[in-house]
């Protein structure tokens, strides 16, 4: 691809969206880890380990200050930032731009909140997430990325109902994570 993208319309988008409701429900695919060392930089992983307290070793999540807490602290419903790879291809037009969505974690997998709501539990290589309640939205980093009807779109009821900017998780069971492990919900909890 060349250096210059151009970034879609509303319309371009939307004609993506069969191939996104048809993602996997119940099993999908953990396509690519994404570390965040320092602001602005990118490191695209073949395997990783997930840690209940630190989220995504390596990460710096743990250190980022949240306006959302009342001390400033990480916010521990935003522990890893999760989005669609079919999502993401489609914003980004070229596998080599998905990092720049800033998740750590993209899936092949249905994160509509009709199939992964608040409490659902993944379980993703030898660790288990657990999808929070915090919206995950996108923002001016995203529109200088990915354009401003991208925005719009992840953002919109629609966008919003099918969690096309991803969703937000943190760590409930420690483990190892590949690039091509399977990403399973798991039965609710009794």
């Amino acid at each position: 691809m060349s250096g210059v993208v151009s970034h879609l319309s509303t319309e371009e988008l939307e004609a993506g969206l069969d191939h996104i409701r048809s993602a996997p429900q119940d099993a999908g695919t953990l396509e690519l880890i994404v570390r965040r060392p320092a602001v602005g930089i990118r490191e695209e992983l073949t395997k990783g380990d997930l840690d209940i307290e630190v989220g995504l070793v390596g990460d710096t999540w743990f250190k980022r200050r949240s306006r959302m807490t009342a001390d400033g602290s990480p916010h521990p419903l935003m522990q890893l930032n999760i989005m669609s790879s079919r999502v993401v291809a489609l914003v980004a037009q070229d596998r080599t731009r998905w990092a720049l969505a800033g998740d750590q974690l993209f899936v092949d997998f249905d994160l509509s909140e009709a199939n992964a709501p608040a409490g659902t539990r993944l379980a993703i290589g030898e660790a288990i997430v657990e999808v929070t309640k915090q919206p995950h939205l996108g923002c001016g980093k995203f529109v200088e990325r990915f354009g401003l009807d991208a925005m719009k779109f992840v953002n919109s009821p629609k966008g919003r109902e099918l969690n096309l900017r991803g969703i937000n998780a943190r760590v409930v069971q420690p483990g190892p994570i590949r690039v091509g492990d399977a990403v399973r919900k798991l039965p609710a909890a009794d």
